[in-house]
This record gives C-alpha cells, sequence and structure tokens, in this order.
C-alpha cells in the first residue's frame, strides 16, 4: 500500500498487493499498520505485549545475567533500545546497566552510528606500540567539514588508574584503549544517534559509588550531672567526694544523711556556699529518680555519710 491523494489505494506490485476478496477499506489501513513495523524482528503493539515478552525473557536463558527473572528490567531495557532504534532483542543484549545508569555496549553504539544516514565513515586505528600506544577514532558525519578525532592513550590510561587493572585492561589493552576513543568520538559527533548513552566499557572503569559505613548508633541515654561526675574522687577533694556519695545513695534516707553532712562541712567553713548549692541540686536530683523508681530499698544512712567522710 502507498499513500495517495486519497489515502491509501491499492498497489499492483504483486498478487498479495490491493483489496482482497470482501476486504473493507477500513480493515485494509488497520492490516497496513500491523505490517508497516521493522522486518526480521518480533514487533510489539502494545504495553502489554512489551510486558508479556519481557517476562517471557526473563525466565528464559537468553535473558543476560543482570536481566535473569527481572521482567520489570527486561521492559525497560526493551523501552530504551526502542528509543535509540534497537528491535527487543538487540535491545536487551545491548543495552546494560552500570552503577544504576543505562549504558549501550560500544559494539553495539557503533552499529547505531553505522547505520545512521548523517554518518559517511568511521575509522579506529592504533598508533604507536607499548607504553606509546594511542587509540584513534575518526568520524564523520555527512555535509560537515571535518571529522571528529578522538585519542586515547595509554599515558591516559595510567592517569585514570586503569591500565594493568585486573580484567580487559591486563587481558587486552589495546582493545580497551580503541574502544574508549571510540566512545568519545561517536558521543561528541552523534550524540543524537545515542541520545546520551555512553558505553559501558568506558562506565564500568568509573569508581563505583559506595556509600560510606556510618557508624553504629546506640540509644541516647540522658543521665544527670552526678552520675556523669560519677568518678573516684581525688584523696583531697572532699566536693568530689560528696558527689561520689550521693551518686551511690539508693535511699532517701541516705540521702538524708548526706544532706545533714553538707550542711556541717559548710558550718565548718570545708564548703562554700557554691559547693553546698552544688551538692544540693544534685541530692535532689537523686531524690527524684530514687522516688521515680519506687525503690524502697533500705540502706544505712550512716554508712552513706561515713563513706562521705572517709
Amino acid at each position: 500500500m502507498e499513500p495517495g491523494a486519497e489515502g491509501f489505494v491499492p498497489r499492483t506490485d504483486g498478487p498479495a498487493s490491493g483489496f482482497a476478496k470482501g476486504q473493507t477499506r477500513k480493515e485494509l489501513d488497520m492490516t497496513t499498520t500491523l505490517t508497516t513495523q521493522p522486518t526480521g524482528g518480533l514487533s510489539l503493539q502494545s504495553f502489554d505485549d512489551a510486558f508479556r515478552f519481557a517476562k517471557m525473557v526473563a525466565a528464559s536463558d537468553f535473558a543476560p545475567k543482570d536481566f535473569k527473572g527481572k521482567a520489570e528490567s527486561c521492559l525497560l531495557a526493551i523501552q530504551h533500545g526502542s528509543e535509540v532504534g534497537l528491535s527487543p532483542m538487540q535491545s536487551l543484549q545491548s543495552i546494560a546497566v552500570i552503577n544504576g545508569r543505562p549504558t549501550i555496549w560500544g559494539d553495539a553504539a557503533l552499529a547505531l552510528v553505522q547505520s545512521s544516514p548523517a554518518c559517511e565513515y568511521v575509522k579506529e586505528y592504533i598508533e604507536g606500540e607499548g607504553d606509546q600506544a594511542v587509540a584513534v577514532c575518526e568520524v564523520k558525519r555527512r555535509g560537515y567539514p571535518a571529522p571528529t578525532i578522538s585519542r586515547f592513550s595509554i599515558a591516559d590510561a595510567k592517569r585514570a588508574g586503569l591500565a594493568g587493572k585486573t580484567g580487559p585492561w591486563s587481558q587486552y589493552p589495546s582493545r580497551m584503549l580503541a574502544l574508549r576513543a571510540r566512545g568519545f568520538a561517536l558521543r561528541n559527533a552523534f550524540a543524537d544517534a545515542l541520545r546520551g548513552l555512553i558505553t559501558a566499557e568506558e562506565a564500568q572503569d568509573y569508581p563505583t559509588a559506595t556509600a560510606t559505613a556510618e557508624p553504629a548508633k546506640h540509644p541516647v541515654v540522658v543521665r544527670p550531672k552526678f552520675e556523669q561526675a560519677a568518678l573516684p574522687a581525688p584523696v583531697d577533694d572532699p566536693v568530689g567526694k560528696a558527689r561520689l556519695a550521693v551518686s551511690r545513695a539508693t535511699t532517701i534516707d541516705g540521702l538524708d544523711a548526706l544532706r545533714r553532712l553538707v550542711e556541717e562541712r559548710l558550718a565548718e567553713g570545708k564548703f562554700t556556699q557554691t559547693q553546698h548549692a552544688e551538692l544540693v541540686k544534685l541530692m535532689h536530683h537523686r531524690a527524684e529518680m530514687l522516688i521515680g523508681d519506687g525503690d524502697t530499698e533500705h540502706f544505712d544512712s550512716q554508712e552513706v555519710a561515713a563513706e562521705a567522710r572517709a
């Protein structure tokens, strides 16, 4: 069917063209819609079709490792690939998620660019040998006066911490250099064909973002001042001894004995008014805690007083 002045008209270049017997124009238009999809592959007409296909692939051995058993990831890869012109199966094999970002394998990126009408040519080669090796990728857009040329050398790889890295950089350094040069050149000259996708090989070389481990969080315990200061007091520090005695008191009677002792020390001039006020405040706090805990255990007030005098 070819569009004419009055819509779709029958073609006459084959026995299957034109209206079949009893076929209406509406039926013919619907048939045309279904058969104008790219040939040579599966045509997914709706979201439901795509999701059913994604579930089937995810459960099969055709799913790439990262997509195995993940129908949603398969569906998104198919959708992402379709936006740059890949068929469903090409999308699943060519789109990869690296560090949470969709990418495209370098060979698929080259295929997309070479199939673009804007591409005049792509040339790739290696200059030099050993530590002097430089990968060069030269691409030219049709109608542009000069090609786009990108280079990636062993020196560049060393600066990026890639040279000698375990894996492909150790086994196939020339190939990895070429893929880096290719990725930069294709993205610079054919951003419209790649739609912002970077090559998976490049993305794999980026440091993996790892969250900084947070120290274990423990419940915050708010303690009164006298408990924070409840450390063994120096022998020549009567105020420190009194603080310690207050923190160890377990009954109201014991605190009362300490109160009387503090009053005596104040009268004797061994405590200042400020020290006296501090100790009284600590005793009030301790009393509130004992009353709140409902602790009725008896404690010999004379023993507390003796400890404070020691």
